[in-house]
């Protein structure tokens, strides 16, 4: 299987991408030359990320018949210093909200996300470090 991202520049630093039918701009700040109209190339990377393995947690504990009041991914990455910079080191930060979750499920489910079923995750984990931890709210 493959997939393809068509990409059109537009003007200045932006350009347009289709993705999946979807229209993203991608663009670069002011100070570099574009409008900041849409989101830097490289943090879309933290986006594939962290929407990646959401979808698997979330798919994994409807199979395991946890029920959620809430879930949040958030994903920061640190950046070499010298050129080309590239994201080193990701930190992804699981937060469930509910009362009584099971934290043996969770774990399980975002273990299974990091080992197995993300690919986001295993490509990154080629190059950089990748960490997680779990937080949960009631």
């Amino acid at each position: 299987m493959s997939e393809k991202v068509a990409i059109k520049w537009t003007e200045d630093m932006s350009f347009d991408a289709d993705v999946n039918g979807h229209n993203i701009t991608i663009d670069a700040v002011d100070n570099v030359g574009g409008k900041n109209k849409g989101p830097r190339p490289k943090p879309m990377m933290l986006l594939a990320l962290g929407g990646c393995t959401g979808m698997d947690v979330v798919s994994i504990l409807k199979k395991m018949r946890v029920d959620l009041d809430g879930f949040n991914v958030d994903v920061e990455a640190t950046t070499t210093d010298e050129h080309p910079k590239y994201y080193d080191h990701f930190t992804i930060t699981y937060t469930f909200k509910g009362k009584n979750l099971p934290m043996a499920k969770l774990e399980k489910a975002v273990n299974l996300s990091q080992d197995r079923y993300c690919g986001v995750s295993e490509m990154l984990r080629k190059s950089s470090k990748l960490d997680h931890k779990i937080i949960v709210e009631e």
